[in-house]
């Protein structure tokens, strides 16, 4: 077995997926790479039309950030540039920051998104910092499936005028502006466009259906130009994507005139970064490879997006689509992906004057079929029929994400999961262990925080009152109290307090060292061990209670 990189020469951090790598994996790195970059490369392009931007900032979203993901990423196939509802929220960001209202400046729209994808990735970082990835993590498939019945229907309804004629994306405007766009373009309805755009809808659908490995993206794209080079598209009034600048992306400064307005779209745009990364790279994980840490995906796609962000590049994060080619591919590492970001430097260098001879129906019928497969309906029905309540909560965060907008929607859908965590952690989860003549002993399933202190102090309390034979004392098992808080430590003094005045003596057992060292500082602890109430187990506890 032969390997062409040792794990011992570099950081742990760095380039974890080439961990162990085989020469003989190298002809398959390649091709992965390269049918990766025939479905994300036209894919990204497309995607940057949804916030009104040049394409070309697509293209760069297919270099900076899958370059250093390869290099800090842990998963072995996942390929990171934009999504379609990263491209969404970024649309709507711009658009509720004024900035997209003003597109005539093209400056001030790419100075702004450079602070907004650095924004991103500083949240991101900073989860990192202080380990939130797990967190981040418990915001429920639910909120999530409502989060993209929301940008899909907004997107798929937004790119409708493209697909009739007119030139102006609204899908950062919301659904109901989106709406009212639809109605308008209908007047000036070009039908050259229309025979253009259902041609490409058509070959996505079949390709996509009956053809899943043929990159369906690049054969509309290739059709696109070639009618637009060679026949009369553009005299029939077909209009063509601006034209595309050769060249790699080149170093450019945020603009912080609207700092403050980037903000909150930042914040919903790094959660939806980290959760979508997150899934694709476990959904696309085979099991013979190691598991995926979420700290260290939080730390790679931050990185991604601050320094992608210098380079002006859209809020990058795990693509499904493009990851699942390129795994289909036989893509063993992120070799694959360095294999992409060449192929993209290579179009961008030469390709230039060739996509600006792309139809933008041809864009808006790639994006509209993307999107439209995030309006899971039949997820929704099953989920109705499974689970009433992850139905409403999927239903309800989509009814926002239409009516009130994206923002708010992911808003709702991250202070809706962390009640549900609340509420969660507030039922408290007692089981009598043992039972030593009037003597019982009581395992804490889940831990004592400031939050659900209080409720566990009833529950216990309410335990020991209820049982059929009369209870003098209780062994508490704090065994999973590694962290103790002046909260936490008044209501144990209170529940102590509490059982003595209805004469039952508290005993403690198998508090942590670290725990107990906090404990120690208060005078009832002090008072507690005094007594010989605090011991190292719940056999111990009983034993000497039941004496």
């Amino acid at each position: 077995m032969t390997s062409t990189s040792s794990h011992q020469d570099r950081p742990g951090w760095l380039l974890p997926s080439l961990s162990g790598y085989r020469r003989e994996w190298l002809v398959a790195d390649v091709v992965g790479g390269l049918s990766a970059g025939a479905v994300v490369i036209p894919q990204a392009m497309a995607y940057a039309t949804i916030a009104n931007l040049p394409v070309q900032v697509g293209l760069y979203t297919c270099i900076i950030p899958m370059l250093v993901y390869a290099l800090l990423g842990g998963s072995r196939a996942m390929s990171v540039s934009t999504t379609s509802t990263i491209a969404t929220l970024t649309a709507t960001t711009l658009v509720t920051a004024g900035v997209a209202a003003s597109a005539d400046d093209p400056d001030q729209a790419l100075g702004s998104l450079v602070t907004l994808t650095l924004l991103v990735g500083l949240a991101l970082l900073l989860a990192r910092i202080f380990k939130l990835g797990s967190l981040v993590e418990n915001i429920s498939a639910a909120t999530v499936l409502g989060i993209k019945i929301g940008v899909g229907a907004t997107v798929a309804v937004g790119q409708l005028p493209k697909l009739l004629g007119e030139t102006g994306d609204v899908s950062g405007d919301g659904f109901i502006r989106s709406l009212l766009a639809v109605g308008d373009a209908f007047g000036s309805a070009n039908a050259a466009t229309i025979a253009l755009s259902v041609g490409s809808i058509v070959v996505l659908v079949v390709l996509q259906k009956f053809a899943p490995r043929v990159p369906g993206t690049l054969i509309v794209v290739a059709c696109g130009i070639l009618l637009a080079a060679f026949t009369g598209l553009t005299a029939a009034g077909v209009a063509l994507i601006d034209p595309v600048p050769s060249g790699i992306p080149t170093p450019r400064l945020p603009d912080l005139a609207h700092l403050a307005d980037l903000v909150p779209g930042a914040l919903a745009i790094a959660v939806m970064a980290f959760l979508e990364s997150a899934a694709v790279a476990r959904g696309i994980r085979k099991a013979t490879e190691p598991q995926i840490d979420s700290n260290q995906e939080l730390f790679a796609t931050g990185a991604a997006n601050v320094v992608g962000a210098f380079f002006t590049t859209m809020p990058s994060a795990g693509g499904f689509s493009q990851s699942a080619v390129n795994q289909a591919a036989g893509a063993k590492t992120q070799v694959s992906t360095l294999v992409t970001v060449a192929l993209a430097i290579l179009v961008s260098l030469f390709l230039g004057p060739v996509l600006s001879l792309l139809p933008q129906a041809t864009l808006a019928a790639m994006v509209f079929v993307a999107v439209a497969g995030l309006i899971n309906i039949p997820e929704l029905v099953r989920w109705a029929r499974i689970s009433p309540r992850d139905f409403w909560i999927a239903l309800v965060v989509a009814l926002i994400g239409l009516s009130v907008g994206l923002l708010a929607a992911v808003a709702v859908g991250v202070v809706v999961t962390l009640v549900l965590v609340l509420r969660e952690l507030n039922i408290p989860k007692l089981d009598i262990v043992d039972r030593r003549g009037s003597a019982i002993g009581i395992h804490l399933g889940r831990g004592l925080y400031t939050a659900n202190a209080l409720e566990n102090e009833r529950a216990i309390i309410a335990l020991a009152t209820t049982q059929p034979e009369q209870v003098t004392a209780v062994v508490l098992d704090v065994e999973r109290l590694d962290i103790v808080t002046v909260t936490v430590l008044d209501a144990l003094e209170d529940l102590d307090r509490e059982l003595s005045q209805l004469g039952i003596t508290l005993h403690l057992a198998k508090l942590p060292e670290a725990a107990r060292v906090i404990a120690r500082r208060t005078s009832w602890y002090a008072s507690l061990e005094h007594d010989g109430r605090a011991h190292d187990s719940v056999r111990e506890g009983l034993d000497a209670a039941s004496a």
